[in-house]
């Protein structure tokens, strides 16, 4: 087995002596279980279970009709044509135009109802799917490159839906014509019926041989097509940091890499795939020609009629046609599994649990505790993040945390808001344990201000209305004015009306901060989350912006990461972090009278 490189470790590319290994069965994980993916696929399709009902039954019709067709064809030519009686032969051609023009209506209508079905499945499996993903835990996507769920999303789903819309008829069709096909045969000659049998085994054997490599291909090439999407969403969203980091030849590198192992898992994919039609050509012709040979001298010994023959040799292929149509579907089937099965992975996460005991209604005061918390990642085997953590924080004060990189103050809003569960110790708000108040009570009374502000591709109204979606435009636009925002917003081309991309590329990084703090405003919350919100700020703006920052902290709980000390000289209570702890806490004044850390990090940022 061959290895590509990826950013952190190697991944096996798939070989031809591979393909050779047989499949070891695996047990346990449920994405490996394809009887049961297939179960809730159907659970899915259940609800439309009278349709169905209708669809199978035009499947019956066209089934019987296809095998009808074949038969009147042989009578004609046995009763009418070999006795030279044309007289009575007009009926049996009637009967069998009228066959031959209801046989594509009942197709119509199957598919037409079908397709229905495929798509209000798929609709419900993708509104499933994204439901999901509002439910799960921040740790979830912390884990996962986003392209790949994108992936799940887009490509998975769309596999499953194509195989619902054309394979699910095919298969059914195709064993119940191979039924009726084997049923008649046996009536019309028992020996030649099983003179054509003998191609079974032999299309058995190779169908096993392809199938056993195909699916662990179509598996191998959803996984590599799910990476290449990830990589894609992330070079992107990162360009700039591509482009400032000159590393456009190493992400081409890595992007040839990850389409190197996709087309190898898709080439060999779709190759061992389709020799499945030429194996089951050849032994489609294989078959006539066994049937017309021997058919033949049984006709000329008179064992059997010329009719018989037409008959068999029509129906040799069509015996052949719904398991040729089987083996190709295969594919498709596994496809769709492989894809179904990546999309219950996720619909399988533990979503987050939001069990409180509390009213949804409880209004918060804004008091908000922490009684010796410990935490860690799980990508952290051994280290805590956070250790020992202890503070008391009143309704209305401001505290502020400073401290390195790493120091845990970024953790210690995703606690307060509850992003991430404490492993050890309390998070209280108002004396309540929070794990006692619902997440969506907890999280409506508060408002985030981010180092990275992000913006939807909507109007500037609705940007800034998404922080109370039934906020009158009127209020909007007065936010924006305590915010600073108002003057800028009148510059745009369509003021408030003006579309703004998700990325908010139009306006500048401080704009995007204004238009951020306007929409927490606006959202009027008890609790304010202030995470390094003038970090990337120039002087000019981040005076507006601080401007703006206390009009909106007027009032409010305040948790507040400082970058730039003098942002937070008005703070209620400062605290400093190292590795995790809390080594000094007070205001400002007591700290400066310490000399402490907080005293050096102050004159440090005075000195520069």
């Amino acid at each position: 087995m061959n290895f590509i490189r990826k950013p952190f470790g190697y991944e096996p590319v798939l070989s031809k002596d591979d393909l050779k290994k047989p499949v070891k069965k695996k047990k346990g994980p449920r994405a490996n279980d394809w009887k049961n993916t297939l179960a809730r696929i159907w659970r899915f399709v259940d609800e439309k279970r009278g349709l169905l009902i209708l669809v199978l039954f035009m499947v019956v019709i066209s089934s019987v009709l296809s095998l009808l067709g074949p038969f009147l064809i042989g009578h004609i030519v046995d009763e009418y044509i070999l006795k030279g009686n044309f007289k009575g032969m007009a009926h049996i051609l009637l009967m069998l135009i009228g066959v031959y023009i209801v046989l594509p209506v009942t197709y119509f209508l199957q598919n037409y109802w079908m397709i229905g079905i495929a798509q209000q499945t798929i609709y419900r499996l993708r509104t499933g799917l994204f439901s999901q993903l509002l439910q799960l835990p921040v740790s979830f996507f912390d884990k996962r490159q986003h392209g790949e769920l994108m992936s799940h999303a887009t490509n998975d789903i769309e596999t499953v839906s194509s195989t619902l819309n054309s394979s699910f008829i095919q298969v059914f069709s195709s064993i119940l014509t191979l039924s009726g096909t084997v049923i008649v045969m046996l009536y019309l000659s028992p020996l030649l019926t099983l003179l054509t049998m003998v191609i079974i085994p032999l299309m058995f054997t190779a169908m096993r041989f392809i199938t056993r490599r195909t699916s662990k291909l179509f598996k191998e090439q959803q996984v590599a097509l799910g990476e290449l999407n990830g990589m894609i969403e992330e070079t992107i969203s990162g360009q700039r940091i591509v482009k400032a980091f000159s590393r456009e030849e190493m992400v081409k590198k890595e992007f040839r890499e990850k389409s190197e192992h996709l087309r190898r898992t898709g080439f060999w994919a779709l190759t061992y795939s389709g020799y499945i039609p030429k194996v089951m050509n050849f032994l489609n012709n294989f078959s006539f020609a066994i049937v017309a040979g021997i058919g033949g001298l049984l006709a000329y010994h008179g064992f059997a009629t010329v009719g018989t023959i037409v008959i068999f040799t029509e129906y040799a292929r069509q015996f052949t046609r719904p398991l040729n149509e089987l083996a190709n579907q295969i594919n498709t089937v596994l496809s769709a599994i492989a894809g179904a099965e990546r999309v219950f992975r996720v619909m399988d996460e533990t979503a987050e649990e939001d069990n409180g005991k509390i009213d949804e209604r409880h209004q918060l005061r804004g008091e908000v505790e922490f009684r010796n918390v410990f935490f860690k990642y799980e990508l952290s085997e051994e280290a805590q993040t956070l250790k020992d953590i202890n503070f008391h924080v009143q309704p209305g004060q401001t505290a502020a945390f400073v401290g390195a990189t790493g120091a845990g103050k970024t953790t210690i809003m995703q606690l307060v808001s509850r992003f991430y569960d404490v492993e050890n110790g309390e998070v209280l708000f108002d004396g309540v344990n929070v794990q006692h108040l619902k997440r969506k009570t907890l999280r409506e009374q508060m408002a985030f201000v981010l180092q990275e502000p992000y913006l939807f591709e909507a109007t500037v109204y609705e940007n800034i209305r998404y922080g109370r979606l039934d906020a009158t435009d009127e209020e909007v636009i007065e936010a924006a004015k305590k915010a600073n925002a108002h003057d800028f917003i009148m510059k745009l081309p369509n003021g408030y009306q003006t579309v703004l991309k998700s990325d908010g590329s139009e306006i500048s990084q401080g704009q995007k901060q204004l238009l951020s703090i306007a929409r927490a405003l606006i959202a009027d919350p008890v609790i304010l989350l202030l995470d390094e919100a003038t970090s990337s700020i120039d002087t000019v703006t981040e005076v507006k912006i601080q401007e703006a920052l206390e009009i909106l902290m007027r009032g409010r709980t305040s948790f507040v990461i400082a970058h730039r000390l003098n942002t937070i000289r008005n703070a209620d209570v400062v605290f400093v972090m190292q590795e995790g702890v809390i080594i000094e806490s007070g205001t400002e004044k007591e700290l400066i009278q310490k000399e402490g850390i907080y005293a050096n990090m102050l004159k440090q940022s005075e000195t520069r």
